[in-house]
């Protein structure tokens, strides 16, 4: 997929409005110098440093909604607790409307409290995880004064978002009558589910996002390969009667099926710092782009994304659009730089054809960059996403222009071509026919200069057998590397 197509999205999401129900929860951390091993017990001994808390579960999911600048309405229940409390204020901190959170007597608020040990006073471990909570259904009295909630603010809402950690408030009445309210409105719903093996309180919702494990569960196969999650995704559509089905694959991406297509989005590969709100991330980036309009396989590279950059951070993190903006950029252009061999090339280029992006290839010397160098690539730019420049090496320019070129070396050169906006990849090739790496490129663009449609275009044949396309570049007047060094002899010899 376009970058460009991307980053207009992701800038114009707008406010969307969520309706979010779920289990919310407060996350504790306490991080603590884990210098020695107690006396009492063998043990490690945690010195605190400092406490720090965040919303888990939905609340993980509004912070992400609200970060990524849309509106959201929280339907739940907390205990009256200290928990609670500091709940409620970091929610509403954020910006989230929790009018719809209900606070209950008889349950606590659900808590996990995490112990991180740091090594050295900044490498974070966690040690250990305590859970305070109760996974007890509600009673009909609570469960009907969440759906006079539920229905109050459904009509002003764009999606609704189910987010279940199978903690007794999604039961399966609950659920199918969040579902059918919906529905009726003509709202999507879109649910990140619990690690079960019967999903069928989520049928007729318009999407769900289940795990590799969590599918696993859900199907009754394990999910090994993409054939697996294709055959998986279109059972799970079929049987729940959804209009999506998203399987998240960790590295290998996504797995997206609607009525119409089955496709594999890969997401970019990644240094796992934390996993942890990743499932969160992706179900709320899903809803606000959908929301805002977006199409699936838009929302879900999206989603892919902001999830690749959620589980590069410690502990429940948030992403901004702004990250997204940045890492969509950042690969468009290349982390690793521009200039590549031929085989790293074919790797790279790989990754934009499964985005569906458009490579197109050029040649040359471009030995004294000029005003018709820069215009020509300008065009190559306009008739595709990706451009490649294959640029002749110093021996095989010497081959076509005479022992006294180039005057720049090809390693200059390189760098000079790679500084450029419009260009992508930079690849050097030792013949002075491009014909090899034309082939290993596999274009689905071949641009030449206009001069170059009397001579014949070498790859011609070879693009267009499988459909690429030839393209001429129109000269502009008086400017070659040729006249340019023409001239500065001239200047030189005055």
């Amino acid at each position: 997929m376009s970058y460009k197509k991307l980053l207009k999205a992701v800038t114009n999401l707008g406010s969307p409005r969520v309706l979010l129900v779920g289990d919310f929860m407060l996350d504790s951390y306490i991080y603590g110098d884990a210098l020695r091993i107690s006396p009492e017990a063998p043990v490690q001994v945690l010195k605190v440093v400092r406490r720090e808390y965040a919303g888990g579960g939905a609340s993980s999911v509004a912070a992400d909604v609200l970060e990524l600048g849309a509106k959201c309405y929280c339907v739940g229940v907390i205990g009256n607790d200290m928990n609670g409390r500091k709940l409620i204020e970091i929610l509403k901190t954020r910006g989230a409307e929790t009018d719809g959170i209900v606070v209950l007597e008889e349950r606590p608020t659900i808590t996990k409290e995490r112990m991180i040990g740091l090594a050295q006073h900044r490498h974070r471990q966690q040690l250990l995880r305590i859970d305070d909570e109760c996974t007890d259904g509600l009673t009909d009295s609570q469960y009907e004064r969440l759906m006079g909630l539920y229905l109050e603010q459904l009509p002003q809402c764009d999606v609704v978002c189910l987010q279940d950690y199978n903690k007794g408030l999604l039961s399966k009445d609950f659920c199918r009558l969040l579902i059918e309210a919906a529905r009726t409105a003509g709202k999507r719903v879109l649910v990140d589910p619990p690690l079960h093996q019967d999903y069928s309180k989520f049928i007729g919702a318009s999407l769900i996002t289940p795990n590799r494990k969590e599918t696993s569960c859900a199907v009754g196969f394990e999910i090994k390969t993409i054939a697996d999650a294709e055959r998986a995704s279109k059972l799970l559509r079929e049987s729940l009667q959804l209009e999506m089905t998203v399987i998240t694959l960790d590295k290998e991406g996504a797995y997206l099926q609607t009525a119409t297509l089955g496709q594999h989005l890969p997401t970019q590969a990644r240094t796992v710092y934390d996993v942890t709100g990743a499932g969160d991330m992706m179900l709320a980036t899903l809803a606000v782009t959908l929301a805002a309009g977006n199409d699936p396989v838009t929302a879900l590279q999206l989603a892919n994304i902001a999830s690749g950059i959620e589980v590069e951070k410690f502990g429940v993190a948030t992403v901004s659009v702004d990250e997204i903006v940045n890492e969509i950029i950042s690969t468009h252009r290349g982390k690793v730089g521009k200039i590549h061999s031929a085989e790293d090339l074919v790797k790279q280029l790989a990754f934009h054809r499964q985005h569906k992006e458009t490579i197109v290839f050029t040649n040359g010397c471009f030995d004294v960059l000029h005003r018709g160098h820069i215009e020509y690539l300008k065009f190559c730019r306009d008739k595709g996403d990706i451009v490649v420049v294959g640029l002749n090496s110093d021996a095989s320019v010497r081959q076509l222009k005479g022992p006294q070129r180039p005057i720049n070396n090809q390693h200059d050169r390189a760098a000079v071509l790679a500084a450029l906006e419009c260009v992508d990849y930079v690849t050097i090739f030792e013949e002075p026919d491009p014909l090899n790496i034309v082939m290993k490129v596999h274009p689905d663009v071949l641009v030449k200069g206009q001069d170059w449609a009397q001579k014949g275009v070498v790859g011609r044949e070879f693009v267009e057998s499988y459909g690429g396309r030839v393209e001429l570049a129109p000269l502009v007047d008086g400017k070659s590397s040729t006249a340019t060094i023409e001239k500065l002899k001239g200047l030189h010899e005055e």
